[in-house]
């Protein structure tokens, strides 16, 4: 299959899309399953990974729901209180819908650097594998040395880095990303998403040049069989149209052999979340 293995679904809420700031009004609309079917039919997609964009449950059963009235979406990765008392018989509770494969927090917006190696959040993760989840990993360059602490912990443990750890594609400061994302590339149970790549450069004047390196040491570090195709839909409205973000990585695969684009375009996916 072919997915777009990063997407989000909202219906709009000042209060709760408070993220969404005045220079982001493109976004202050709902984005539903009508709006994305037709741009995967389009584009050659058979499906995609709905991601959570909401720190609530009520999110996760948002997009559960979504998930069951339309096919095409072939997963999803909510959000759970990893930190609560409670948090093993809620993961038993979600272990029942098939569509649920992980689970994903803002961490990039937390205060502490190492809040992800906190005792409770620690014991959230450590039960993951039990119940078959993947963990999604929303950070900047910043975190990566943290981040690379937590994958060690738990060899097991499927990880998945959001949009590349988000290089600093604005300036072209690419130092502290490569350190980083060199050493938790080496821990064989991290997938990597190739996703968001045009909202963290200038939104107005990106061109194809600007991500050129930070892809090659991607595909070097990586290798083909760990990564994955991502739109980061609709919050790439900021700065390309869906069929734009696909043509940057098209392009710069073009060199690869068919294989090697299925893996990233739709196959790495299905194997990662376990897509069916």
């Amino acid at each position: 299959m072919r997915i777009d293995s990063h997407q989000h679904f909202w219906k709009f809420d000042p209060v709760k899309s408070s993220w969404i700031t005045e220079d982001m009004r493109i976004l202050k609309r709902d984005f539903l399953p009508s709006d994305l079917e037709p741009l995967l039919l389009e584009n050659n997609f058979d499906g995609c990974v709905a991601i959570q964009a909401d720190q609530t449950e009520f999110e996760t059963e948002f997009l559960l729901g979504l998930s069951n009235e339309n096919k095409f979406i072939k997963g999803v990765v909510g959000w759970i209180d990893l930190r609560a008392a409670n948090i093993e018989e809620r993961l038993e509770f979600y272990s029942s819908y098939q569509k649920l494969k992980g689970f994903r927090h803002i961490l990039q917006a937390e205060t502490d650097l190492d809040f992800m190696l906190g005792k409770k959040f620690l014991n959230g993760i450590s039960l993951l594998k039990k119940y078959n989840f993947t963990y999604d990993i929303l950070i900047f360059p910043k975190h990566l040395a943290y981040a690379e602490q937590l994958v060690a912990r738990f060899p097991d443990q499927i990880f998945v880095i959001d949009h590349l750890a988000k290089p600093d594609f604005k300036h072209l400061d690419f130092e502290a990303w490569v350190k980083g994302i060199t050493a938790i590339a080496r821990h064989s149970n991290v997938f990597c998403k190739v996703s968001g790549l045009v909202t963290e450069a200038d939104w107005k004047h990106w061109k194809f040049e600007d991500f050129v390196y930070c892809l090659e040491v991607l595909f070097d570090v990586f290798g083909v069989d760990r990564l994955l195709y991502g739109s980061d839909w609709p919050v790439s409205l900021l700065a390309a149209e869906y069929s734009v973000c696909i043509d940057i990585i098209e392009k710069y695969m073009s060199n690869h052999s068919d294989s090697d684009q299925r893996k990233v375009f739709g196959e790495n996916a299905v194997r990662c979340y376990g897509l069916l």
